[in-house]
């Protein structure tokens, strides 16, 4: 049980996803600064997040979880591991820290606070892009604390940094990150009219992730057979 209070992990939330946006927001702004190259900006981005979701979950961790993802907590309210009466402060320290992200973001290279983003991400293999990315980062988180607790850090960077690539939207996998990248007219950002199709999409892909993990993960129940006595 997480022996820290409410207020410790509401801070620790919203200081893993302000982070975590910050770098997605900040690293596409320095990749596009320093390269017309698409492909190597996107590696750029795809680097600083894969990295800093290790370092954030190793130090975080410990303290709230480090969930930084309202489909993450969903998911562990819906499995028990979270109390029903944290789920919503956990989902406002995730909204808010990503916003502070962008905010952040954005004064470091000296552009607006927040922006509203013109870069169009529509259709449905962009939506079936964020339920499949979702779905492998909720596997892979719920298999980590099963199998290899102490691996989730390296897993969930690893997983992110591959997902990037292989899928159509580049993997948002992540509510209140796709929120808080609406606010950034940058490298990284979505239109605020493309999010609700996102969002939902995380949604199943996260719900679905939960169904068969939670099948494929359950100990099977060995039966224990008595000997059979031989006849005398």
């Amino acid at each position: 049980m997480n022996t820290f209070d409410l207020p410790r992990r509401f801070a620790a939330e919203a200081l893993g996803t302000g982070l975590l946006v910050a770098t997605v927001v900040g690293s596409g702004i320095m990749a596009e600064t320093l390269t017309h190259d698409t492909a190597l900006a996107l590696l750029g981005n795809t680097l600083a997040t894969g990295a800093m979701l290790v370092v954030l979950i190793t130090v975080l961790g410990p303290i709230s979880g480090a969930h930084f993802n309202p489909a993450v907590s969903l998911v562990f309210r819906l499995n028990r591991s979270l109390p029903a009466r944290d789920l919503v402060a956990y989902f406002v320290a995730q909204v808010a820290g990503g916003i502070a992200g962008t905010m952040a973001a954005h004064l470091m290279f000296a552009l607006p606070m927040l922006e509203v983003a013109t870069k169009l991400r529509a259709g449905p293999a962009q939506w079936f892009s964020e339920a499949v990315a979702t779905f492998g980062l909720v596997a892979v988180i719920l298999a980590g604390f099963r199998f290899e607790r102490r691996a989730v850090p390296w897993l969930v960077g690893l997983y992110i940094t591959a997902a990037y690539w292989f899928t159509a939207s580049t993997s948002f996998a992540n509510p209140a990150v796709a929120v808080a990248r609406s606010l950034t007219n940058t490298f990284s950002g979505i239109r605020p009219v493309d999010l609700p199709g996102f969002i939902a999409a995380e949604l199943a892909g996260a719900l679905i992730a939960l169904a068969l993990m939670g099948w494929l993960l359950k100990p099977e129940t060995v039966q224990q057979h008595q000997p059979l006595k031989a006849e005398p």
